[in-house]
């Protein structure tokens, strides 16, 4: 497994890179049989520590934690914890998606753009055209429903469209104000 260890305004010591190297890969390997890569970054947060830590697995899926800390092994430990628990908890679905899918994961870039807001609420804006602050790409991966929950779940984040592996069509789980996770399928919509 390649391990990427890196620091934002930080200098990454030898022991630190050692200890984090020699941690993930004990982590990731109890549950995954081909881990690829694994990319570390620290950053300065305020009096403490930021630690972003992501795994990519041979597959496509990738498992992301944040952890914040006032010492930096402790704000590592922190993050591999919570990778290593998401890991243990599709261990059993992580294994059985190695035997089902034997190629890795499709993915496609679409564009993704960042839109400024409004300055005010009460400001009625000059035109309905947004203002485009950012612009970069986004990779939407072809996965099973199971799977796009899987990953949503991985990347913490409340949504993830994704190509339905089925169809083909454009969908979204998302997780619903009352913990459930909902589903939108345009396409059986079109199918009734």
């Amino acid at each position: 497994m390649r391990i990427q260890v890196n620091g934002k305004h930080i200098d990454i010591g030898d022991a630190l890179r050692s200890h984090v190297e020699d941690t993930i890969d004990a982590a990731v390997r109890k549950y995954s049989d081909r881990p690829v890569e694994a990319v570390i970054t620290f950053s300065r947060e305020g009096h403490g520590f930021r630690c972003d830590s992501s795994v990519h697995l041979s597959t496509g899926l990738t498992a992301k934690a944040s952890s914040q800390a006032s010492e930096i092994y402790a704000c590592f430990d922190a993050g591999v914890e919570r990778i290593e628990k998401q890991l243990r908890r599709y261990k059993r679905r992580l294994k059985d998606h190695h035997k089902t899918r034997p190629e890795p994961i499709e993915a496609y870039s679409a564009p993704a753009y960042v839109l400024a807001s409004s300055e005010t609420e009460e400001e009625e804006p000059e035109s309905l055209q947004p203002i485009v602050i950012a612009e970069m790409t986004t990779d939407i991966k072809s996965l099973s429903v199971g799977e796009a929950v899987m990953q949503m779940e991985f990347d913490d984040s409340p949504f993830l469209m994704f190509q339905n592996e089925s169809h083909g069509g454009l969908n979204v789980v998302f997780r619903r104000d009352d913990g459930n996770i909902g589903w939108i399928d345009p396409t059986n919509l079109a199918a009734s």
